[in-house]
This record gives structure tokens, C-alpha cells and sequence, in this order.
């Protein structure tokens, strides 16, 4: 079982409501071990090729990330830019040219990992699109299926973004745009929902204020009762996840491919997503 369990819930404390957090993801968003890639997009854009230190400083960047994913497999929480810095033959003043400190280092972790959670996602729902016939609830389906595959096959990156906290890590803000992503992925598939299939539920007014600025937000036009299931869907979605590879099924609901599928369904039922 997996020592290292990271969330950003308390990183992004002073996030005080869900809509607010989506309103943040506008931020723009640069750290140093981004900036290789920064600088390859603006060559790309412009024609260019890399230069010869841009794609060295590409290729150093992603193996020192490589290293430090491995590690965290290996040892959870107990992230060392020395130990990284020995295994990769650099020494850590080196290494610190690129990742100036640990923080630095998890927080592009953090980010890659978000950003692979939310292109898996968008390549199932654009596959599922693609089938004739194929409606919001087919693209809902495959995309929680897809993001479970990417969950077990790389569980110490996804405890490093919904377990919980690394001790003395802070997520900056810049991490909150890429979180994003992810529901942001899954938001779109609510403009297909159908009101009327769903149970009709009076929203407390706390909660229809929050649920109508998350609607607006993510997926505009869609009513604030949709949007609030949506987000019940979207917690349900990863509480099963964690649950699952932090073996809070066992003794249950373990394997737990039929009881995956089975609340998949529940909740595509209760965001009122018609069969196609």
C-alpha cells in the first residue's frame, strides 16, 4: 500500500468555494522546469527548430522527473533531490539549476500528473465521440473507465494529486488551472444531461448559489441542480478510485470491476444522462 498519499485540498486552503476554484483556473502558469517546453512551443510556433541546449535541457529535465517518479514509487513522501541528483550521476548543484528545491520539483510532478489525467480523459471522450450513435452518457462512461486505467497503472502519481498532503509541501496556485483540467473534462459532458431524467431536489441556498456559479463556470447553460450532481458524480468518480487502490475495498468490493461499472451507472442515472 502506498505511504505517499498528496492532495491539494488543504494546498489550495484559501480557495473558499468550488466556484471560486474554477475562477482561478485562468491563471497563467511557469515554473522552471517548464521552461524547455515553453521555449519549444515558441519555436514550434514560430517555424524554428530547438536549439541543440533546448533539447538537452529538455531531455535532463524529463529524466530527472522520471527519477523522482520512480523514487516516490519506491520510497512515498521521502522525495530527495540529492538522492535524485546520485541515481542520474549529476551532482546536486546541478540538478539544482533545474529544480531549485523538493517543492519545485513535486510541483512539476504534480502538474504532469494532473495534465495526464485530463488528456487521458479528453482522448477516451473524443474516442467515445466518435462511435455513430454515441451519446453523453457512452463519453461519461468511457472516461471514468479511462481515468481508473490511468489511476492503477500509475497509483503514486494519482496519490501524489488526491491522497493526502506531502508534510511540509505547499501546492502553489499555479497547480490550480491544471486540477481544473480534469473536472473541466468531465463538467462538459453535463450540457448532455437531461433535467427531466434526473430526481427533481430543492438545492439549499448555500448550495444553489455555489452550484449555479460551478455551472456557469464549467458548463454554461446548464441548470444548478445538474451542475450539483455533476459534482457528486465527480467526488463519487475519485472517492472510488482511492478507495480501490488504497485497498478500502477489500474484504467488499474487491476486484472491483463490476461494482466500478455498476456506480458508473448510478451516477450517469442521477446527473440524468439518457441512455443512448
Amino acid at each position: 500500500m502506498l505511504s505517499l498519499k498528496i492532495s491539494v485540498h488543504r494546498d489550495t486552503a484559501e480557495v473558499k468555494s468550488t466556484a471560486l476554484f474554477f475562477e482561478q483556473c485562468s491563471l497563467t502558469w511557469h515554473t522552471v522546469s517548464h521552461e524547455a517546453v515553453a521555449a519549444e512551443r515558441g519555436h514550434r510556433a514560430a517555424g524554428m527548430r530547438p536549439t541543440a541546449r533546448e533539447r538537452a535541457r529538455a531531455q535532463i529535465t524529463a529524466e530527472i522527473k522520471d527519477e523522482a517518479r520512480r523514487q516516490l514509487a519506491a520510497t512515498g513522501a521521502q522525495l530527495s533531490l540529492r538522492a535524485v541528483a546520485r541515481e542520474l550521476g549529476m551532482v546536486s548543484s546541478a540538478l539544482y539549476r533545474y529544480f531549485p528545491s523538493r517543492d519545485d520539483l513535486l510541483t512539476a510532478l504534480i502538474i504532469d500528473a494532473y495534465d495526464a489525467v485530463a488528456a487521458t480523459a479528453q482522448e477516451a471522450d473524443a474516442t467515445a465521440a466518435a462511435v455513430p450513435g454515441a451519446g453523453a452518457r457512452d463519453r461519461w462512461r468511457a472516461c471514468c473507465h479511462a481515468i481508473r486505467g490511468w489511476a492503477r497503472a500509475r497509483p503514486h502519481e494519482y496519490a501524489l494529486i488526491y491522497g493526502s498532503p506531502v508534510p511540509g509541501y505547499h501546492a502553489p496556485q499555479e497547480t490550480i488551472a491544471h486540477a481544473a483540467r480534469v473536472a473541466t473534462a468531465l463538467a462538459i459532458l453535463l450540457t448532455g444531461a437531461d433535467p427531466g431524467r434526473a430526481p427533481g431536489e430543492h438545492l439549499p441556498g448555500q448550495l444553489a448559489a455555489q452550484a449555479g456559479l460551478l455551472a456557469d463556470a464549467v458548463a454554461p447553460g446548464v441548470p444548478a441542480d445538474v451542475a450539483a450532481r455533476g459534482l457528486i458524480a465527480w467526488t463519487q468518480l475519485f472517492g472510488m478510485i482511492s478507495f480501490e487502490l488504497f485497498g478500502q475495498l477489500v474484504g467488499s468490493a474487491d476486484p472491483a470491476d463490476d461494482f466500478f461499472g455498476f456506480a458508473i451507472e448510478q451516477t450517469a442515472d442521477l446527473v440524468g444522462l439518457p441512455a443512448s
